[in-house]
């Protein structure tokens, strides 16, 4: 039986690389919609694996256990094959992933013939539970177990919310678009990253024409639909086409594993192959871009004292002369005529992505830590202005060169992390030592520990405005933002809607909240102006915020409650991640088909009823 427990003890760590290298920071499966089945199996997998582990670790499972145990194997064996066909059919593999994906499969192979002639004996024996004891072995099974069960049950969660997804990103937060005198063509990589994605969105809105690079087709799809054009090579754009602009943020996230060689040569590739990719585009287009608004970061001035300006020279540390090198990448398109910006950011601070989401759950949590001493430099940046500067930089034709893309109100890690306190209501009082961190991560702790105390001054003298330079107004807007006027768009050909939102509006005239309601039905083309005048706006409940943003279904619910008095309660509830999930997952898939019956069949009947939610 130990031999047993070993080949699982190297089937967990094969198993463990498999999920954190390949399904997180690769291809990030659990926040992407072409994965729900995978997620689902693997999920299944998982909780399977974790009882399998505990159950061997710790007991012999006699007479028919040892059947229902052979069973629950085989079951695992039909999820795990029909994985392989799953994931033939929705993704391609890299090379790296197949091979680990047969020695996976070859040592499983060998546990189950270890394991045969042991489930054999315990089948003869009388039908009982012994238990077990194989020392730190059976410690291991149950690290294995509570681990890999856990991460099951993680994962059944992001299944459930990709399934509650199905509605395409466009469309349950859709874009509101404006036409514009003069849309400009502009491509853009890095579309579905962080910044990227609110790039596009802010681009889209003013109705400029958009061509998003992406090595995942079903995602940019799914984030943007009708409104961008989607290429999986640059080799698609032919040499007359005419791009106005380009907007460079691709690259790998540099923080995630060790830098080790490898993680180092990968993070540089995804820099400069792009980079060079563009350069070379740039070369053949018969119309040059007027500009390239390339992404680069702080980091390219090392660690030093400062305020920095952009004339500081790089230092020999692996994240500046990564940085250094790619933007020299970058010039070689002024070789061509192609203005060139090359904007450095900062901390990119945003409610749905970037660092402040995980730094803000666990201030909540009262968990939140200041590394080391916390007075290394942090310059920072609200997502807003990251937008902002680089559409800044695209419209201003007299731009050129480095920019620092950093707030203008300097903060050390200490500064912001008791900032996040303020805005959420917890004390930050946890710290960490630095050097257990510099021994750990390497000279990846340097993204942590130490920092480049960079200035603002070449964007203010710009004539750039910020909308966000105060760290705590920021961070107010991003986590505790002011409730403002909430414009909510409602059916009222749907009777039961229509009783609901009457009593919300009733609850709103009484406390005076911060609350409009327009019916649709009576409201001819309420939303014409936002491109989103259709059969959806019938369906859904969708809301206007104060930002100027659209959103849809549990969201504009979230938006009512939180305006509310008596009600807020409701409002937190539904922002939190499991009730989010499970109640978009009961709007979308039953009020919303409900009541589409409900008025196809009152419509049949009677007087024409719209389509009501």
């Amino acid at each position: 039986m130990e031999l047993v427990l070993w080949l699982l003890v190297v089937q967990g760590v094969m198993g463990a690389f498999d999920n954190f290298w390949h399904h997180e920071f690769t291809e990030d499966l659990p926040n992407t919609p072409s994965a729900r089945t995978e997620i689902a199996l693997h999920s299944s997998r998982e909780l399977i694996y974790g009882a399998i582990f505990l159950m061997l670790g710790w007991g012999l499972w006699h007479g028919w256990y040892a059947a229902a145990l052979t069973g629950l194997i085989l079951i695992e064996v039909f999820i795990t094959l029909w994985d392989f066909i799953e994931e033939d059919l929705t993704r391609k593999l890299p090379p790296f992933e197949r091979v680990l994906h047969t020695l996976l499969a070859m040592n499983y192979g060998a546990v189950l013939l270890a394991l045969a002639p042991v489930l054999w004996g315990w089948f003869a024996l009388p039908t009982e539970i012994a238990s077990a004891d194989y020392g730190f072995l059976s410690w291991i099974m149950t690290a294995y177990g509570i681990g890999v069960g856990a991460w099951g049950i993680r994962n059944a969660i992001a299944a459930v919310k990709l399934t509650r997804l199905k509605a395409p990103d466009w469309e349950r937060n859709p874009i509101t678009v404006t036409r514009t005198a003069a849309p400009r063509s502009v491509l853009v990589t890095g579309a579905t990253g962080f910044i990227g994605r609110a790039v596009c969105r802010s681009l889209i809105a003013d109705g400029h024409r958009l061509t998003v690079l992406t090595r995942n087709m079903q995602k940019a799809e799914y984030m943007f639909g009708p409104h961008a054009r989607a290429v999986e090579t640059l080799d698609l754009i032919t040499e007359n086409e005419n791009l106005d602009a380009i907007i460079n943020l691709a690259g790998e996230p540099v923080m995630g594993l060790p830098w080790t060689r490898r993680r180092r040569d990968l993070l540089r590739a995804s820099r400069l192959s792009t980079t060079e990719k563009l350069a070379a585009l740039a070369e053949r287009l018969k119309v040059k871009p007027e500009c390239l608004i390339n992404g680069s970061a702080i980091g390219y001035y090392g660690t030093r004292e400062g305020p920095l300006s952009e004339d500081a020279e790089p230092t020999e540390e692996f994240i500046s002369t990564m940085c250094r090198d790619w933007e020299a990448a970058a010039l070689r398109l002024e070789e061509v005529g192609v203005r060139v910006c090359r904007l450095r950011f900062g901390i990119v601070l945003g409610a749905h992505g970037g660092a402040l989401p995980p730094l803000a759950r666990s201030v909540r949590m009262l968990a939140g830590t200041i590394l080391g001493a916390g007075r290394n430099a942090m310059p920072w940046l609200h997502i807003d202005d990251a937008v902002g500067l680089i559409r800044h930089a695209l419209e201003d034709t007299r731009l050129n060169g480095a920019i620092n893309a950093v707030a203008p109100e300097a903060a050390t890690h200490a500064d912001v992390m008791r900032a996040i306190g303020r805005a959420v209501g917890r004390p930050v009082w946890l710290k960490i030592p630095e050097w257990p961190l510099r021994k750990l991560l390497g000279e990846m702790s340097t993204l942590l520990l130490d920092g480049e105390p960079v200035s603002a001054e070449k964007a203010i003298a710009s004539g750039y405005a910020f909308r966000h330079p105060n760290l705590d107004g920021a961070l107010r807007d991003l986590l505790a933002p002011e409730p403002g006027t909430a414009t909510v768009y409602y059916n009222g050909g749907c009777p039961i809607c229509r009783h609901e939102i009457e009593l919300y509006e009733r609850r709103a005239k009484r406390a005076d909240a911060p609350l409009d309601f327009v019916d649709i039905s009576e409201t001819a083309d309420a939303l014409a102006s936002r491109n989103l005048c259709d059969a959806e706006l019938e369906r859904r409940l969708h809301a206007r915020l104060p930002d100027g943003r659209i959103v849809s279904g549990v969201e504009s619910f979230i938006a009512i409650y939180g305006r509310l008095p008596g009600l807020r309660w409701l409002a937190a509830l539904l922002r939190a991640p499991g009730f989010r999930t499970v109640a978009a997952l009961a709007y979308d898939r039953v009020a919303v088909p409900v009541l589409a019956a409900y008025n196809t069949h009152r419509r049949r009947r009677g007087p024409a009823a719209s389509i009501g939610g």
